[in-house]
């Protein structure tokens, strides 16, 4: 199993989790974050002041997949968050030992 965390634009939230979920992968965690990457923010003109902003909003989604369903679900990701431009985000994958499910004790591949 697989933990894949992908830190998005939030205007790219919509279309990326209707394209997970069209494929099968309807479990996820969803955060609200902020933070920047190289680009260390922007700065911008708002009534004649120039001022930096550097922690942009950015969405964060989390899903467990099984090993063989992580590269459709990161191509996935990529497919539908691609600007393009700097601050399109990341996406970490990550091994998990062990998952299960609370409510039937379910382990593994069976709790996700």
């Amino acid at each position: 199993m697989k933990k894949i965390e992908a830190i998005i634009r939030p205007e790219k939230f919509d279309i990326t989790k209707d394209a997970i979920e069209d494929q099968g992968y309807g479990g996820m965690s969803v955060s609200e974050i902020k933070g920047h990457g190289n680009q260390k923010g922007v700065s911008e003109i708002w009534r004649g002041k120039r001022y930096r902003v550097d922690l942009m909003p950015k969405i964060k989604i989390e899903i467990v997949v099984s090993d063989d369903a992580v590269e459709q679900v990161v191509q996935t990701i990529i497919a539908t968050s691609q600007t393009g431009s700097i601050g399109d985000g990341k996406i970490f994958v990550s091994d998990i030992s062990n998952a299960y499910r609370i409510r039937t004790g379910e382990q593994d591949d069976a709790a996700i």
